[in-house]
């Protein structure tokens, strides 16, 4: 693993063969954060019954491509939060870099509300990415967390369509049985998000793109093709 806030993309930046964090059914961890406008705010102080919480960053196409749809979401479900947690760049380039400061974390925060226009509230994660590392790491990963703070459902690589069948099931009290397949970003996405970065972004994510359709589009499908989701419920505890 290299330095938290790289300065260039590299796959050797994530574990993606492995697991790190909450998993399901297990007690979500709490952090103090950052709102763009320098509110400090509780991560699981949270009102209603649910706690979506997505990591994400202005560089990451993933991300930027998900936004739409979970923003929706997040008005679609009376009785949920939705909160996106900003962690480090994913994709930084020349115009949009690594983080040198905690001030340049949240300009880049602030940036995704005020110019991206993103409509949920964000939290950032503090300069050395702690609640981050903590909740896994990954780029665009999605955690659904219950009142009783446990974890009752999770994707390493959020899917909206498979997190709003979560949700679905949660808030009428069924049982939460859903596979999140890995979904690749459009690439009219992901190109503006590369351009928007600057140069160097789009060159590091192509040179590990085999690797990376490896791991996740072939390797990390067919775990959850031949695996089995546990079980869980809106009254879950931890």
């Amino acid at each position: 693993m290299t330095e938290y806030n790289y300065d260039r993309f590299s796959t050797e930046d994530y574990e993606f063969d492995q697991v790190a964090g909450p998993g399901p059914g297990e007690k979500a961890p709490d952090f103090e954060l950052t709102t763009p406008s320098g509110e400090k705010r509780r991560l699981l102080d949270f009102d209603g019954d649910f706690l979506v919480l997505e990591t994400g960053s202005i560089t990451c196409p993933l991300f930027q491509s998900r936004r739409p749809i979970m923003e929706k979401l997040s008005g679609e479900f009376p009785g949920v939060t939705s909160v996106v947690l900003y962690v480090r760049e994913a994709h930084p380039g020349g115009k949009i870099g690594r983080h040198r400061d905690f001030e340049d974390k949240k300009e880049a925060a602030r940036r995704l509300k005020d110019k991206d226009g993103e409509g949920r509230l964000i939290l950032i994660d503090d300069f050395d990415g702690k609640a981050h590392q903590t909740y896994g790491s990954m780029p665009n990963a999605v955690f659904i967390i219950n009142r009783n703070g446990c974890v009752v459902f999770r994707s390493d690589w959020n899917n909206p369509v498979a997190t709003r069948k979560a949700l679905a099931a949660l808030v009428r009290g069924s049982e939460v049985r859903i596979r999140s397949y890995f979904r690749p970003p459009t690439p009219a996405t992901a190109l503006r998000t590369f351009r928007h970065a600057g140069p160097g972004a789009a060159l590091d994510f192509f040179r590990g793109l085999p690797f990376l359709i490896w791991t996740n589009l072939i390797k990390r499908n067919l775990r959850l093709l031949l695996g089995r989701p546990p079980e869980l419920s809106r009254d879950t505890t931890c």
